[in-house]
Order: C-alpha cells, then structure tokens, then sequence
C-alpha cells in the first residue's frame, strides 16, 4: 500500500510538472517567433522593397526573408502587403497569394501571437506590422516556428523528468519499507485486520472484567479506564486524558496511582470502598493499575472478628456461669438459703446496673448495645471499659451505622492497645454539641509517638500483626473517611494517662431536638426487662434486639467492667452481638 501510494504520488507530481512544461515552452516559441518578425519589421530596406518592386521569387524581398528565415532557423519568414498577399513565402508557389489566417489584427497595428495551423502545417506564431519611415503601415510581417520542434524539446525532457521520477520514486519505496519495517515492530508483525480484533476484543474483556482497570501514559493522564474503575474510583469517562491528581481528589488512592506510593497488594479506601491497587510500569513510561474490591472481604473479616470475640466471650462466661451455680449449689446444700440469696441478688444488681448506666448516658440502641458488648469483651480480656460521667448522646442520630463503625473501631483500637498489661483502662466519651456529635476514646497504652500522628490515619498503616484472613491497617482509615463524609475531622493526642486520645467529630450527624425528653420518659430506652435467671435480658422495644450488656465492678461511679466477678447476660441473641462488636 505504502508502494502504490509513493508510485501514485510520483505519477501525479510528473504529469503536473509536464502540464505546464508544455504551456511553458509554447509560450517561449510563440516569444521567439514574435522577436524573429520584430527584428525582421525593423530592417528598412523592407518597406522600400514593397514600395519599388513587385512580389516574385528572386525579388529583393523574398531574398531577404529567406535570408533571415536560415540565419534564425524559422520554419517560414513571410512579408504581406497590406492587402494580405505574400511577398515572401518558403514554399515559391505561395507568394503573391493572399495568407490564409486572417491578418486583420496585426494590419491594424497590434502584435498577435498564437499555435495556430497554416499552409506549412501547425506552429508557433508572432505577427508584428511593418511600417515605413513615416510611421505608416505598409504591411506585416509573420514568422512561424514549427510546432513539432516544441514537441521534441518537450519529448527530450520526458527521460531526463523520469529519472528524477524515478530517483524519487526509489527514494520514497525505501522509506515505505523503512517505515513498514518499523511498524511491524512496533505491532509485533500483527496485520491490520489482526490489530482491529485485538482492539475489539480488548474492550470487551476490559469493560466485561470485575476489576478496576486504568491505563496511564508517560505523563500521568488517564488513558484508559474501564466501567469497574469508573465505579470504584467515582469517575466519568470525561475523565480520559486527565492528570490523576485532577481526576482523583488527594489521598493515598492518587498517590498509588500516580506511582508516588510504590509496593504490591496496596491498601487504599475511596468513598466507603476499601481496595487492593497493584501498579505495573509499562515500556512507554507509563502504567498500569489494576483495582480489585475487597470491601465485603473486611466486612466480613470484621465480623468474623466480632464472631471470634464474642465466642470467646462467651467460651469465659460458661466458665463462670458453671461456677456461680456450683457456688449457689454449695450455699444450699449447706442450708445457707440467706447467703444464696444475696449472691443471686449481687449477680443481678450488677447486670441491671452496667445495663442501665450505659442507657442513661447513650440513648441510641444501637450504640448503646456496641458500648454494653464492648464492655464484655473488655471485662474478658482484663481492661476496665468505662462511660465518662459527661457523656450524653440523645436517640437523634442521623446515621446510627456509621457512628457504630466509628466507635467500634476506636474501641477495639484501644482494647488491643491496653490489653496483656495490668491495669489497663479505656474511658469512652461520646456527646452532643447541637447537631454535631464528639467521638472521644482515650487508654492508658504505649500511646501514639508524635511523630507517627500524621500517618496513623493512612491506608495500610498499622503496627498489628495481620489476621489470617486479610490484612490491617483500615480501621481508622475508614474513620478519618466517615469523618471527612460528614465535614468533620479525626485527630489523635496524648491522653492525661499517657496513652493516646481519639477524638472524631461529626457535624450534622444528629437530627433536629425536638424536644428535650427525660430518659426515664423515653419508651424505647435501652433497659433490660425481660431477665433470666442469670439476671441478663432483652429489651422488648428494641427490634434488633440490643439493647442488653453485662459486665461491670458494683458501686463504681462510671460503667467499669474489670472487677473480682465477671457477669455476662444470657439469652442475648449472638447477631446483635456480632452487629455490635462489628
């Protein structure tokens, strides 16, 4: 193809060079002619010779012209009268006969040049008038250059045009094998016909695949992105052909992306999606991200880890239930019917009393079953979980779910961070400001050094061991994006214990008072009714069914749950445990 474009090119740039090749050398004929009849008009002798004589072959005329005709090599030399009639001619026999084109024009006075045909044939012509000394018009004089010597010149030009055609020609076949060669390498010997499937079939696997795919080129833009990508990253196919750090808003994810952040298996959240970016360099210095959706994976492993505790938990309460009733057991077979009173008294005391403590400061079911679970699973595991004496939180939050994951996960922060040591303590203060609702976990652990503050919250970013099923460091990555959702912020300080201090804000994360409603007056206060004879219940006016807790040291001042005896309720429905401790 590339041949017959060059070989098309090179006929079409000959034939417009030959088009006016012959224009261009008519002109120069007819400019010749025109020159040989003026220099013959201006011989004087002319116009005396057709005053004094008369036409004829050996007159003074005729010898003249013909003289003149051999001396520039025109085909013919003729001398008319003003009448039209030839004194001068090639061929003898013509003279004294009129001309046969029309010499009007040039008896008028004008010059005329032009191709035109004659007795001699076709030829160039230039016809001026021949005056005598008073300026008069005496006759004119014709002269012709034989149209086939115009042809030869052009005809003579045609090998030497063709050569450099030719050169050309082979000139531009060696480019086009150059250039082939180069494309061939650089679509892998792939023919057209194989490069229009391959593209085809390429965007059907890369819109049909259930990853995120984005393309970059050496330069940072989007190059290519499929629908997945589009869906986990929130963009718009508009979005091609613009920088990441437009496209995406700053964070980890445009980080990643951009190749700033380097490693495989990255973590990073965007919006409420929790993914796994993996970024390959290409030839062309550009790359490729390949996103992989792994949110339901940590919300189930989140749950599982909910699950673990909670059996675990529950593993513990067995244990101490057995004993508290080979306890009671002993009392009455030892007759001590008053002493097995008051322990059953104290076993149900305590549980209505860390149950009720929580309800009267949260008034949220949801959170007050997330803070009553969390006080078990600390109690198990040896930390004293405790609600400020100035946390109030009214049941007007817009978005339950969503402070649930917040206070889950500062929660379990924490207890990770003071549990294996004595005398661990976690103090949980949540309140409303207006409609904003303040988030505040400190402990008593190792604390977050200084320098650290700054990236705790970042993707990845953790100093756990990883579980079996997955990996850590999304906790508060997903609190800083809750956070951020509702206009608000998540710092972390130094707690007046030593340890750290996590403080989330929520503007607008509670609904509108309407009325400044007593907790004892509120029908769906989280309050154990129903109880068992552990002492443990559920609350009736809860749908969920949470609502119940356990745990807590009698006559403490705030919900403490580290004490000599450990209670745990029974009958609560491990679901709603599972949803809390998630």
């Amino acid at each position: 193809m590339q041949l017959a474009i060059a070989a098309g090119v090179t006929a079409l740039a000959t034939g417009l060079f030959l088009a006016p090749l012959g224009a261009q050398l008519d002109d120069q004929a007819m400019r010749r002619a025109l020159a040989i009849a003026q220099t013959t008009a201006a011989e004087s002798r002319l116009d005396d010779a057709l005053e004094s004589s008369r036409p004829g072959r050996r007159g003074p005329v005729q010898s003249e012209a013909e003289r003149i005709r051999r001396a520039t090599g025109a085909e013919y030399v003729v001398i008319m009268d003003t009448r039209g009639v030839r004194w001068s001619h090639t061929d003898p026999k013509q003279i004294g006969r009129r001309v046969s084109t029309d010499p009007s024009g040039v008896l008028a006075g004008r010059e005329v040049m032009q191709i035109d045909e004659g007795t001699l044939g076709r030829s160039a012509r230039g016809k001026v008038p021949l005056r005598d000394e008073k300026g008069d018009i005496v006759g004119a004089v014709s002269v012709g250059i034989a149209y086939e010597s115009v042809q030869q010149r052009l005809l003579a030009t045609v090998p030497q045009l063709l050569a450099y055609a030719g050169g050309a020609l082979a000139v531009g076949a060696l480019a086009a094998y150059l250039v082939a060669r180069r494309l061939q390498r650089r679509t892998h010997d792939l023919a057209f016909s194989d490069i229009s499937a391959l593209l085809t079939e390429r965007e059907a696997m890369l819109h049909g695949i259930r990853e995120g795919f984005v393309a970059l080129d050496a330069h940072g833009r989007i190059r290519l992105l499929n629908d997945e990508a589009q869906r986990l990253l929130d963009l718009r196919s508009e979005d091609t052909g613009r920088p990441v750090d437009d496209a995406l808003p700053p964070g980890r994810t445009a980080e990643v992306l951009s190749g700033r952040v380097r490693g495989a298996d990255l973590l990073t959240v965007s919006g409420q999606r929790v993914l796994v970016a993996n970024r390959m360099p290409t030839d062309d210095g550009g790359a490729v991200v390949t996103l992989r959706d792994r949110t339901e994976l940590e919300r189930l492993g989140r749950e599982l880890d909910g699950t673990q505790g909670l059996i675990d938990a529950l593993r513990a309460q067995d244990h101490e239930h057995a004993n508290r009733l080979h306890t009671l057991l002993g009392l009455l077979e030892l007759g001590l019917h008053e002493e097995a009173v008051e322990f059953v008294t104290q076993a149900v005391g305590v549980h209505r009393a860390t149950a009720e403590q929580v309800t009267e400061r949260v008034h949220d079911p949801l959170l007050a079953s997330l803070l009553v679970g969390k006080a078990t699973v600390a109690t198990e595991r040896g930390v004293s979980l405790s609600i400020a004496a100035g946390s109030r939180l009214p049941d007007r939050v817009v978005d339950p779910h969503s402070l649930v994951t917040v206070l889950g996960n500062l929660v379990d922060n924490a207890l990770d961070a003071t549990a294996g040591g004595p005398g661990g303590r976690v103090e949980v203060d949540v309140r409303s400001e207006g409609r904003t609702a303040v988030v505040r976990v400190r402990d008593n652990g190792p604390g977050v050094p200084e320098a650290r503050r700054a990236e705790i919250f970042t993707e990845g970013w953790t100093t756990k061991e990883p579980p079996a099923h997955g990996q850590r460091g999304i906790g508060l990555a997903l609190v800083r994006r809750l956070a951020e959702r509702y206009g608000g912020s998540a710092e972390v300080g130094e707690s007046p214990e030593g340890g750290a201090e996590f403080t989330v804000t929520l503007p607008d994360a509670l609904s509108d008072a309407l009325s400044d409603e007593a907790p004892e007056e509120r029908p769906d206060s989280v309050t154990p009714t129903n109880r068992g004879p552990d002492g443990a219940g559920t609350d009736d006016t809860d749908p969920d069914g949470a609502g119940t807790g356990e745990g807590g040291e009698e006559g403490a001042g705030d919900v403490d749950t580290r004490g000599p005896k450990k209670h745990t309720p029974e009958g609560r429905d491990p679901g709603d445990a599972t949803e809390a401790a998630r």
